[in-house]
């Protein structure tokens, strides 16, 4: 039994101006797969080496797969469909599986309109995979159908169907990655010129951010054991030269207990590796006293769901904050000094010059190390895209990446909105480049600012920050030439709200209740922390 997995050669000019992601997806469920007994498993990295569907094909009819897995992410989703209908050309017996947040709560139209896709994992992937690998190995998959596979959406006789979703998986621990299959000389962090990694702590949110869907997708908030999460740093690391890791979750710092137990272990066994994450503003005000031991830990760079510079946005987004707390967690954390990005939705369809020029000014007055205005983004499965209705008028996914105007905001155009977002950002970081980052005492702090500032300056010499090349954008004066691209060969459709609510049936979620209870317990987690840390003198912070 062979299984190949493929990440699609899918690029926006977004996150990955700051260098090559490690596919994690990849080591999670490869680990999974072999302590299952299923060892024959290979990898390709379609995005990372540029590879065209035909050197994929190549590939594939070398390897001669019984099992071909695919992952999309919205906009990746047609980049992934056309690999999958090539793979099932070439190798017509070969199972084709679609995975990913797209397929899991778009199976419908995915599968009306790719039917070469034999079934979509829906949700966590791990334990799903694993039983449409039993099932094709045992021959139930031929004998008794698909159906036998709870998690999975399929078409039989021309129709949809979804089996009952799989539980997610408890116990984290058991997924134990298999970090060898990925091509580490490949992912480096352009920032500190070393290989990135992104491991998880937790899966889940107990939000309900309205124009995210990891909480639906993830279902329930778990998280690992603190102490495996950092043998499998430590395993990266050593055994793989990793010097800079991201945590993969929504918000790392939920659970205080665990988070603080692992920040305690990477300072004990002194890794020498630096790390980020994002969270949320109010964990940071919560943790105020905690920042120090955080930043001994190696933490470096904290970015911030600040979202929006006026209430008003906040509470559209259902964010629970406010501005007052998003400027004071800047300073909090900017004091123990850590990295602060502050992240911004733009591009909704009230936006205009003036709310534009109003997130810069608050940016300015926050002072955050770095900002990000991130194009809106309607996920058409999240609860803000039914809310949007018609406003909504481009339904091409793959321009979804955070970098394309997709809403036409009412007072401006597209081209209009992206200049004024490119506005701010050369604003903003000419200031940081020539007042700020070269005079910061912090030597560490100053070092990875710089590499900040150079991933930047590289990806806009290249002119794929933000898709610019792509679309056309070289400054003020090429606003009236500035495409899109929306008017494709491929015909879009807008996506059915009936069958993405039919989706969700019995696709249930946890948020809220059992979390309200941990934060309670929380509180006196921390002061055992804080006690012991007035116990320890004070050491140096990590470095590389």
């Amino acid at each position: 039994m062979r299984i190949v997995l493929i990440h699609p050669n899918y690029h926006s000019g977004g996150a990955e101006i700051a260098g090559n992601w490690p596919p994690a997806w990849v080591a999670y469920l490869a680990g999974y797969l072999k302590h299952a007994g299923y060892t024959d498993l290979c990898f390709i990295d379609a995005m990372t080496h540029h590879l065209s569907d035909e050197q994929v094909r190549e590939r594939l009819l070398a390897l001669q797969p019984d099992i071909i897995g695919c992952t999309a992410i919205t906009p990746a989703i047609y980049k992934a469909e056309a690999l999958l209908k090539m793979a099932k050309e070439a190798l017509p017996q070969a199972v084709t599986v679609l995975g990913g947040i797209h397929g899991t709560f778009m199976y419908p139209q995915v599968l009306q309109e790719a039917p070469w896709i034999d079934a979509i994992v829906r949700g966590e992937g791990e334990q799903v995979f694993l039983n449409l690998v039993r099932a094709v190995d045992d021959g139930r998959w031929r004998t008794e159908g698909p159906g036998v596979v709870h998690g999975i959406a399929y078409r039989q006789d021309g129709q949809v169907v979804a089996t009952p979703a799989e539980p997610p998986i408890q116990d984290l621990d058991r997924v134990a990655p298999d970090w060898g299959v990925l091509e580490w000389d490949q992912y480096i962090y352009i920032p500190m010129g070393v290989r990135v990694a992104i491991p998880n702590f937790a899966r889940g949110c107990p939000f309900t951010c309205s124009f995210c869907s990891q909480w639906k997708f993830w279902r329930d908030y778990r998280v690992r054991d603190p102490i495996k999460v950092v043998d499998e740093i430590e395993t990266l690391v050593r055994e793989h030269q990793v010097g800079f890791f991201i945590l993969a979750d929504e918000e790392p710092t939920i659970h205080r207990k665990k988070f603080i137990a692992f920040c305690e272990e990477l300072i004990r066994r002194d890794l020498g590796v630096l790390w980020g994450i994002n969270t949320r503003v109010t964990d940071i005000l919560r943790d105020e006293a905690l920042l120090p031991l955080f930043r001994r830990a190696g933490l470096v760079h904290v970015s911030l769901g600040t979202e929006a510079a006026a209430q008003l946005k906040l509470d559209r987004f259902h964010k629970e904050t406010t501005v007052a707390q998003n400027k004071k967690a800047i300073a909090l954390l900017r004091e123990a000094g850590i990295v602060t990005e502050a992240q911004f939705i733009v591009g909704l369809e009230n936006e205009t010059a003036e709310t534009l020029e109003e997130t810069y000014q608050m940016a300015r007055d926050w002072n955050p190390d770095m900002a990000n205005w991130a194009m809106y983004t309607p996920w058409p499965f999240s609860d803000l895209f039914q809310e949007l209705g018609d406003k909504v008028e481009v339904f091409d996914f793959e321009k979804y990446n955070f970098v394309t105007p997709i809403m036409k905001p009412d007072a401006m155009d597209r081209a209009e909105l992206l200049d004024r977002v490119m506005h701010n950002y050369r604003r903003f970081f000419m200031n940081k480049a020539f007042f700020q980052y070269p005079w910061t005492k912090d030597r560490t702090r100053r070092r990875y600012l710089m590499g900040c500032l150079k991933a930047f300056a590289k990806s806009g010499f290249q002119r794929s920050f933000y898709d610019l090349g792509r679309v056309g954008y070289w400054g003020p004066q090429s606003k009236g030439k500035v495409d899109f691209g929306f008017a494709g060969e491929r015909v879009h459709a807008r996506p059915d709200a009936a069958a993405i609510a039919a989706a969700d049936e019995g696709w249930v979620t946890m948020h809220g209740p059992k979390i309200a209870m941990r934060r309670r317990e929380g509180e006196a987690i921390a002061a055992e922390a804080l006690s012991r840390m007035s116990e320890v003198a004070d050491g140096p912070a990590a470095t590389p």
